[in-house]
């Protein structure tokens, strides 16, 4: 049953039709607080579809830096739960370098939280959201080109041992 399921997922996540909305709605919770990586999703509707490559990379990056901007405003109306943290070096760091700091809203466990704190110190929305742009579409471009490049025989083989270690799991 589960496996059908996680085959059915896949099916759904690779069709044309749903492909890149599938890529805008990962793209944009995984740049929310909620522990997901979009850069899978991307590299599978550009592997199924390589004529996909510009437009999922420029849907990735536009659901990535919406969420990055759903950060910001959280943190914009989050004053209190950040109170007491106001005396960290991460406080002086932003205030210091303003929203260029918003480039490294790419790195996976800092960025997010950067975009959240970000918004928490005000810094100006539409320069933080244009630098939060920029960094998440170098991130998913130069991930994408590199994924690309590694051989199918690789990935035929990765998805011969995860089937093997699913059958002996299930």
């Amino acid at each position: 049953m589960i496996e059908t399921a996680v085959f059915w997922l896949l099916n759904l996540l690779s069709a044309p039709a749903v492909g890149l909305s599938s890529v805008f709605v990962i793209a944009f919770v995984s740049a929310t607080l909620v522990p997901l990586g979009s850069e899978p999703a991307v590299f599978a509707v550009i592997k199924a579809n390589p004529a996909m490559f510009w437009p999922a990379i420029l849907v990735a990056t536009l659901g990535n830096t919406l969420g990055g901007a759903l950060d910001y405003f959280i943190g914009y109306r989050a004053k209190v739960a950040f109170a007491k943290e106001r005396k960290s070096r991460w406080f002086a760091w932003l205030a210091r370098y303003g929203a260029k700091t918003m480039l490294l809203s790419w790195v996976p466990g800092i960025g997010d939280p950067l975009c959240t704190l970000g918004g928490w110190l005000h810094l100006p929305f539409w320069p933080s959201l244009g630098y939060m742009a920029i960094g998440k579409f170098m991130r998913y471009l130069t991930m994408t080109a590199a994924l690309l490049y590694v051989p199918d025989s690789f990935w035929k083989g990765l998805a011969d041992m995860v089937n093997r270690f699913w059958h002996m799991l299930f």
